[in-house]
């Protein structure tokens, strides 16, 4: 063999090694072993199916299960997911050790995407024992009185101003997030710091001003955050990313939290932590705009869902109004003219089996996470109904429970319907559900489960109820159109949580007394 040719043979050679070394890479030699679910990689390589998840991930996941079964492996975006479709088999994914199933490879991942903010080893432990403490028990009713303060200072700053009250109009979905944002946040990170010469009301006015300006600038995050999270922003709105980011990193500073008043036992008890274990101070400031948006990103999309629902169903209007005038009654309070705005409990709080059972129904509509667990090794996985499968190191294995709980007619009838009192026995008991004749365990699943369940659910249920509380005690509410629709979801943040709608609503309202 001629020198020229040897030196071709061995470029081709090379050349072929790189095709295939990418064509492995992009997942064209997978295959399906013994035991492991069916394997779907689609036509596109490496994407698979990520055009398809990404466009409407419910409707393509009911159209894998209607192909596959219960348990299935796509190909998205160079990753393998298996879901897993079976409420039953939940708890073997769900109560998996983190040496076999883990979800921090993923946290960490999107935290430092979508918050420039790098995990410390612990971090996932001071979050669960700070909330322990302060979003649970005694803690959480000292949050809750927190929230109601704010709640009050926003709702009715103008209430004895002695001035008419005339209608107002807004978008539903606007002024319920502005609301309990903007409260859930001054009730977390503290209020604007008063001196000797001002007035108590000029302070409130500085907080008023604040929150407003903060709440701006947190929905504009808020819009981009689907594309972030999937690292799919064009040029200008990554650049509109990063200003929001490095704004949010400034104002919720270390620095300038320890100038707040009131701030929370949750902020400070974190944030000392982080410093005990060295977290420097501009990470610890990029934890606070991580806490932010975990604590305030959801609950006031909930809260638009809810009013929304109970505007458009006066039988469920009717039974929660009449469980919040008689909690009031019992608790000694009233809702009257020249009356102290009445003063919430988290104990009235626990006396709402209706409100309760409706919040619990209008997140099984309008909830939608997905639990995703990193497989750190090889291991079979048993399902409820005795089968073994294969889950293979490398891959993820995913639960989405609003199509496979949810939205499952056998375990909820008629799912796409509201019920408020789905949730409540005859006698007003708590309900259990059941398919193939078993007990369910996870039968709503808005929180998460296991090791990632939102460590902050109790406090997120207190906000939503104490806002709605006080809507339907003080205000008059309205549609403006009777005949509007319930809106399409937006479908673009499937995965994230609290779904939003696809378009405002707009409403009216009055302060009644």
């Amino acid at each position: 063999m001629s020198l020229a040719m040897a030196f071709w043979v061995a470029v081709l050679c090379a050349l072929l090694a790189s095709i295939l070394g990418g064509l492995y890479l992009l997942g064209a030699f997978r295959r399906r072993r013994p035991m492991e679910p069916p394997l779907d990689k689609g036509h596109i390589p490496w994407l698979g199916y990520a055009l398809d998840f990404r466009k409407n991930s419910a409707e393509f996941l009911k159209k894998m299960q209607r192909r596959h079964g219960d348990i299935f492996t796509v190909l998205i975006g160079g990753y393998y997911f298996t879901f897993l479709m079976d409420p039953l088999s939940f708890e073997a994914i769900v109560k998996a050790s983190r040496a076999k199933l883990d979800f921090k490879a993923f946290a960490i991942e999107l935290v430092t995407r979508v918050f420039g903010y790098h995990p410390c080893k612990n971090e996932h432990k001071i979050i669960q024992v700070s909330s322990t403490k302060h979003l649970m028990g005694d803690g959480l009713g000292v949050m809750t009185q927190a929230m109601m303060e704010n709640l009050q200072t926003l709702m009715f700053h103008n209430r004895d101003s002695g001035e008419e009250r005339p209608w107002q109009q807004d978008g539903l979905f606007h002024y319920s997030y502005n609301i309990v944002f903007r409260a859930g946040y001054l009730a977390l990170f503290g209020n604007e710091p008063g001196t000797g010469t001002q007035s108590k009301e000029k302070t409130k006015e500085r907080d008023l001003i604040h929150s407003e300006e903060l709440f701006d600038e947190f929905r504009k995050y808020d819009c981009l955050f689907p594309r972030l999270a999937y690292a799919v922003l064009p040029p200008k709105d990554k650049m509109e990313a990063e200003r929001l980011k490095r704004l949010f990193w400034k104002v919720l500073s270390v620095k300038n939290s320890r100038e707040k008043d009131n701030i929370s036992g949750w902020i400070s008890d974190q944030e000392q932590f982080l410093a005990e274990l060295g977290v420097p101070e501009y990470m610890r400031d990029r934890f606070m705009f991580m806490l932010l948006w975990a604590a305030q990103g959801n609950t006031g999309p909930s809260s638009f869902w809810l009013l929304l629902y109970l505007m458009k169903h006066p039988k469920a209007m009717q039974a929660v109004r009449e469980e919040v005038d008689k909690v009031l009654r019992e608790a000694g309070q009233e809702v009257k003219p020249g009356s102290p705005v009445v003063n919430i409990t988290r104990e009235m709080l626990m006396k709402t089996p209706f409100l309760d059972s409706t919040v619990e129904e209008t997140l099984r509509l309008t909830v939608a996470p997905i639990l995703i667990r990193a497989v750190v090794e090889d291991l079979n996985l048993k399902m409820a109904n005795g089968r073994e499968y294969a889950l293979r190191k490398g891959d993820r294995v995913a639960l989405f429970p609003y199509v496979a709980v949810q939205m499952d007619p056998e375990v909820h009838p008629e799912p796409y319907t509201f019920k408020y009192n789905r949730f409540l026995n005859q006698d007003g008991t708590k309900k259990n559900f059941y398919k193939n004749g078993k007990k369910l365990k996870y039968f709503n699943m808005p929180w998460g489960a296991g090791t990632s369940i939102c460590p902050g659910r109790f406090f997120a249920i207190n906000e939503i109820k104490l806002f709605v509380f006080l809507m339907l005690s003080y205000y008059d509410l309205e549609l403006v159109n009777e005949k509007e629709e319930i809106p399409p979801i937006d479908m673009s943040r499937w995965g994230f949580g609290s779904m939003q709608p696809a378009h405002d609503v707009p409403f009216k309202y009055r302060l009644r007394i």
